[in-house]
């Protein structure tokens, strides 16, 4: 079976928190990366920031959609995921943009379940985490490298 520390990248491209939101999407395109774990000075992931994220602040604030009921407002859209939404689009810092939380694999996750979790979840990165700390990142062509091996060149 294909594991996670088999295929994953251990040099990995880090932001921090605080890093300017122009830098960071400069780097990401300058290094041909679809995303790069944002981590604290010892190492631990408190976000990824994908292009997604950055791509989110194009798009235009979504107007909250409300109806009235007996001359009350009632609000079809939650203060909160409409918080987050202009938190995102008005981004100046990596953390005001990053994905909180992400989902992360250890070293020995099988490759099946990070191709799940790749495709049903549509992930492009996964952070690699051993104690807590990070360890090394997969990518989409860090798991399509794995249907290459073994095959001749020219194929």
């Amino acid at each position: 079976m294909i594991t996670a520390k088999q295929i994953m990248t251990s040099d990995v491209i880090t932001l921090s928190p605080e890093t300017d939101i122009l830098k960071a999407a400069r780097l990401l395109l300058d290094k041909s990366i679809n995303g790069a774990p944002v981590v604290d000075d010892e190492g631990k992931v408190l976000g990824i920031l994908c292009q997604s994220d950055l791509v989110a602040q194009q798009k235009r604030l979504p107007m909250p959609s409300i109806f009235t009921l007996l001359d009350g407002f009632i609000s079809l859209t939650s203060s909160k995921q409409l918080d987050k939404e202009v938190r995102k689009i008005a981004a100046l810092t990596v953390t005001d943009a990053m994905t909180s939380d992400p989902v992360t694999v250890g070293p020995d996750t099988q490759l099946e379940t990070i191709a799940g979790l790749m495709v049903d979840s549509n992930f492009h990165t996964l952070p690699v985490v051993e104690d807590g700390r990070l360890v090394g990142i997969i990518g989409k062509q860090d798991v399509l490298r794995t249907l290459l091996q073994g095959v001749p060149q020219g194929k």
